[in-house]
């Protein structure tokens, strides 16, 4: 399914090659590069423009809002650029480097006794693309209400910072921060190693917390006694294993006994025998190794060019439903809400971070969105104690599930006891849209699938997002948003040519960029539904949109190449660094995009610009320690270079005057841990006004939305309750 058949794109510049651009083609749009000196004649017959040069820029050139709103007051018009489009930095230069520094992913990403590293390729850039999607996709559901087209603003600093979640919270609560450590994960209280090399190569593997991953631990601690290796897991009770409160020198022993089994392993063993067993390891893939992989070409991933080169084909599968239906209203009630995509009526089966942040992003554009949960399998993020604030034996003050689950209401229901479905059923009549993210197959255990959903509620949508997508040999394989990483190349590729490949994900990724392409292929689907009365399933893997995020590299890899590690460089920059500055850890990111650039830097500090590389380089060290770098990044930027400090968290939320401006902490009220700064779902509209709320606690409007919703009498109600229905 096709659901932008027949609607244009205009690509302004560079942007024709970006991420927004194959995601538009791949949902059916007619996809055209233009050039300024056509822009006025191409944009009256255009549904979409998009490019990364800012409205600033656009005016500098002719083509302020006003222009081209007159040109064509439809048009829905997006802008993807290193600091956005408003703010009082808006005009300053960028990059990827430099969004990556500003936005704090560049600080937690590397090893601890070297410059922080980028993670590979144009990740920030690429998360901001799909953002950008599912604001584009957003605006086109309100242009049908409102005959309005609008402008989608979206800044990669911005949308780099909202993945920091865990850095915000355990700064705001506990005023602790958050560091580079190589191969591991920093959860806030734990760091969890997660790159260990094989006899061969290298996986990713962690131990997760409690019952969600006590099979994948135990199997692993298996495996060690049969190699007949020291074995410190032995006899631990995996369901109650929590990552943030272990003690760290048990850690240590268990991670020496990990890295020791590892060491004995091949890359084959892990892809066959480790997965046989289900343990939670995955093979760190180069990008020729993803060209090869059974599963993508089960799934049909791959497309060919004219020169039989290998593409991705897609970000999302879709499955048109069958027939046309008419819209559902038996039911049409819904919370009033502000936002472009106000109306549609969602039910969550999602836990975790992939399906919270699809909802939570659909919550907050407009969606009124039912949370349907359960005390006997809470979220994770109800259960993790990360920060001081919150006990083990509450699942309603965890930070961390108030800011991926803000905008929606909760309903406990117990699915196991049939009497569920006298509250569940008429939701599902209710709802335009079904999220899920359990493992393939979960759904239809319970009766969920698509196909059952579909027959209730012809034109529903159904949006499932897992590791591998509902089909292919892997479909039911564990994994988690390192997995997709390791897959794609993605850590392959992150990391220093001399050393080791380090985590690309030390704030998560996958986790955070699936629900990005799920949300605008869920808005795009909702158009396509109002033009032809279909529904659809939408199948979001993540390991194929980590592919996507590879694309350059893979495409290198089918030509012949064997790309590799560069730490900081990019073959498409003249020169760029992470320097250091005045002060413990602070460091400063610099792009020269041209030899005038590197020119302009000479002359600030006295260099030679004909000296070689290495003596520039260490020359450019010496002068930047010198300086303290927020002082030295304005003098930067005064001189046209592009420039930003590598911020950390307290950066971030106190000091940055464009964040602040573009308030992406949002201060919501909380009934148990107060009122405290939300990240907020970094997409700005033009016209639409959005307004989420703060994260429900467990099951707190079960009894309304059985009354209001499902028409049950407060007798009956107060039955199913005593039944345990509401649990």
């Amino acid at each position: 399914m096709k659901p932008l058949h027949s609607l244009r794109a205009l690509a302004l510049g560079d942007a024709a090659d970006g991420a927004l651009a194959r995601l538009l083609a791949t949902f059916g749009a007619e996809v055209s590069p233009v050039e300024f000196a056509s822009l006025a004649n191409e944009l009256p017959n255009a549904h979409f423009l998009i490019e990364g040069l800012g409205i600033p820029a656009l005016r500098r050139a002719g083509f302020d809002r006003a222009r081209i709103e007159q040109l064509n007051a439809k048009l829905i018009h997006v802008s993807v650029t290193t600091f956005g489009s408003e703010g009082p930095r808006a005009e300053w230069r960028g990059g990827e480097l430099i969004a990556s520094a500003m936005g704090g992913t560049l600080r937690v990403t590397g090893d601890v006794d070297r410059p922080p590293v980028k993670e590979a390729l144009d990740a920030c850039w690429f998360h901001a693309d799909m953002a950008g999607a599912a604001g584009a996709m957003a605006a086109l559901v309100e242009l049908a209400t409102t005959g309005r087209g609008q402008h989608v603003d979206i800044s990669v600093q911005e949308v780099a910072f909202s993945r920091n979640v865990n850095g915000v919270l355990v700064w705001q609560f506990d005023r602790r921060k958050l560091h580079r450590v190589g191969g591991a994960l920093n959860y806030g209280r734990a760091t969890v190693r997660c790159i260990w090399p094989l006899a061969d190569g290298f996986c990713f593997h962690t131990l997760m917390t409690g019952r969600f991953g006590a099979p994948a631990n135990q199997a692993l601690s298996d495996w060690i006694d049969e190699a007949g290796l020291p074995n410190p897991l032995r006899g631990v009770d995996w369901t109650r294993y929590n990552r943030s409160t272990l003690d760290p020198e048990t850690r240590r022993e268990w991670e020496r006994a990990i890295e020791g089994f590892f060491s004995t392993r091949t890359r084959h063993e892990i892809s066959t025998e480790g997965r046989r067993r289900g343990i939670n390891a995955t093979v760190v893939a180069e990008p020729g190794d993803v060209l090869a992989d059974p599963h993508l070409e089960a799934r049909n991933f791959w497309t060919r060019d004219q020169q039989n080169k290998r593409k991705p084909s897609r970000f999302v599968s879709i499955t048109e439903a069958p027939t046309a239906a008419q819209p559902n209203r038996s039911n049409p009630r819904t919370i009033e809400r502000t936002g472009p995509l106000k109306g549609l009526r969602v039910l969550d089966f999602s836990w975790a971070l992939v399906g919270s942040i699809t909802t939570k992003v659909l919550g907050d554009l407009g969606c009124d969105v039912i949370k349907i949960e359960t005390r006997s399998r809470p979220c994770l993020s109800r259960i993790d104690v990360q920060v001081n604030a919150s006990r083990a034996d509450s699942f309603d003050d965890k930070p961390w599930f108030a800011h991926l689950n803000s905008s929606k209401r909760s309903l406990a229901l117990d699915l196991k006891l049939p009497q569920s479905r006298e509250v569940l059923n008429p939701l599902l009549n209710w709802a335009d849209i079904v999220v899920e993210n359990f493992s393939p197959g979960t759904m239809a255990k319970l009766g969920l699938d698509y196909a059952s959903l579909q027959k209730r509620n012809p034109g529903v949508i159904m949006v499932s997002g897992s590791v591998f997508g509902q089909t292919g040999p892997l479909a039911e394989s564990w994994g988690v948003d390192g997995t997709g990483a390791a897959l794609s190349g993605r850590t392959f590729l992150t990391g220093w040519p001399d050393r080791n490949p380090v985590i690309p994900g030390a704030v998560p990724y996958g986790d955070v960029i699936v629900p990005y392409v799920m949300a605008a292929a869920t808005a795009a689907a909702v158009d396509h539904r109002r033009r032809t009365g279909k529904g659809c399933h939408i199948d979001a893997a993540m390991y194929e949109i980590c592919v996507q995020q590879m694309h350059d590299a893979i495409v290198a890899a089918d030509k012949g190449a064997r790309p590799a590690r560069q730490g900081n460089d990019d073959p498409k920059v003249f020169h760029q660094g992470v320097y250091q500055t005045a002060g413990d850890d602070q460091w400063i990111a610099i792009t020269l995009g041209s030899l005038s650039d590197w020119k302009i830097l000479c002359s600030l500090t006295q260099l030679n610009p004909n000296q070689s590389a290495h003596d520039a380089e260490k020359a450019l060290n010496a002068w930047s320690r010198q300086r303290e770098a927020h002082a030295l990044m304005e003098q930067l930027q005064a001189s046209g270079i592009a420039a930003g400090v590598v911020q950390d968290i307290q950066d971030l939320t106190e000091r940055d005057p464009q964040i602040a401006a573009r308030q992406a902490l949002m201060t919501l009220e909380h009934p148990l841990l107060g009122a405290f700064g939300h990240v907020r779902t970094p997409i700005s509209f033009s016209s639409a006004v959005t307004s989420p709320y703060r994260a429900p606690s467990i099951g707190e409007h079960s009894l309304a939305i059985a009354r209001d919703l499902c028409g049950l009498s407060a007798s009956r109600i107060e039955e199913l309750e005593r039944l345990g229905v509401f649990r």
